[in-house]
Formats: C-alpha cells, structure tokens, sequence
C-alpha cells in the first residue's frame, strides 16, 4: 500500500479541525441563546391570552418566527407594531440570524406598551422601534430590506408594497397579515401581487386571519 502523502495528512487535519470549530460555536451560540430562548418563551406563554389591540395571534407569531429562521432574514422591517406581539416574534427570530427590526407604530399609547414589551421580553436590543405614520415613514426608508411585515391599515397595503419593493432584496419576502380576512383592501393587494411575475405568492392558514407570503425571486 502507498504511504499516504504528508500534505494530504495535513489537509485532513486542518479539515477535521475546522468541522470541530464549527460545531463547537455552534454549541456555544446554542448556549447563548438558551437564557434568552427561555425568557421569550416564558413572556409569550405567559401572555399569550392578553394580547389586544391588533395583535396578531400566537399562532401567527410562531409563522413569522419559523420563517425568518428557515430563511435566515436579517433586514426586516414591520408596518404596524401595535402593543408589539409580532415584533417580539420576529426579534426573537433575528437574535438567532444575527439580524435587526425596524418597526413603525403610529399610536403613542401603543408604542409605549410595545417599548415595555420588549424590555420585558429581553428582545429590545435588536428592535428599532420608530413612533411614525408610516405613510410619510416608508418613502425615506433606506433599506434594503430582506424581510418586511405588513400588519397596518390594509387599504394601504398595495401602496406599501410598491414602495418598497425596490427595498426588497432578491429572495426577501413581503408577509401581510388577515390574507384570509374580508378587510377593504386586502383583495386588490392579493390580486397586485399574485400579478407580480417576480415574486410567488403562498398564503399560510395556520390561523383564520392567514398570512400571505409573497417571495421575490432571484
């Protein structure tokens, strides 16, 4: 049998060292997360009958959640915090992703019973939570953006999204809320983005408000 060749040994030991490093921070970033894993999820059982003012249901934040992290989105922005049970959600999701949220509440009383909310969460570190009208907010936007929630005034849900649009990098995905929901507006913004060759369209029953999850394409 030939002798195995010194630097293929060398490359094997990198290799294998370099698979270890990456379990072993996976393992650490897996225990970092666990205190904060557990005061979420403490703060959403907890709260989970509470919830008014426009909030989404549970139900509904967990899809928000599962989305982000099967999609690994870091840019997202939020139309619509209300008291801040979606933002929570979606927070808990870009600490794991490395991400931020941008999210926009018109109501001054509901944007500091957000604020509270996240503090009490442990999650306000990764918000950005803006006391705004977002119809004057959304055009000065930046972005880019990967992810984007639409749960505000659903007449305005087309023009929200042709908006931003341009702000959505390819593979981001626009998530509007009541989908399943008779609200005015909620069907032309159904038909404007089921129309929209770039981007495919899905809407997700998990609950009877449903969600529709609309992808750009890259």
């Amino acid at each position: 049998m030939p002798a195995t060749h010194p630097f293929r040994l060398i490359a094997a030991g990198l290799a294998a060292l370099t698979i270890a490093a990456l379990l072993w921070a996976g393992d650490a970033a897996g225990a970092a997360s666990a205190p904060l894993d557990a005061r979420v999820e403490r703060f959403l059982e907890e709260k989970r009958s509470d919830w008014r003012d426009w909030n989404v249901p549970y139900e509904d934040g967990r899809v928000l959640h599962e989305l982000i992290l099967r999609n690994r989105h870091t840019r997202a922005l939020e139309i619509g915090t209300s008291s801040g049970h979606s933002a929570v959600w979606i927070a808990w999701a870009l600490s794991k992703t490395g991400g931020r949220l941008v999210t926009v509440e018109i109501d001054p009383r509901l944007h500091q019973k957000a604020a509270a909310n996240f503090r009490a969460a442990g999650v306000e570190a990764w918000i950005d939570a803006r006391l705004a009208d977002a119809h004057a907010l959304v055009p000065e936007l930046e972005g880019p953006f990967d992810f984007i929630f639409l749960d505000a005034d659903k007449e305005w849900y087309v023009r929200y999204f042709e908006a931003l649009d341009p702000k959505l990098s390819p593979g981001g995905c626009f998530a509007a809320h009541n989908a399943l929901n008779a609200y005015p507006g909620i069907r032309e913004y159904l038909e404007h983005v089921r129309r929209r060759p770039d981007y495919r369209t899905t809407i997700d029953r998990t609950s009877s408000s449903g969600i529709a999850i609309s992808c750009k394409r890259e």
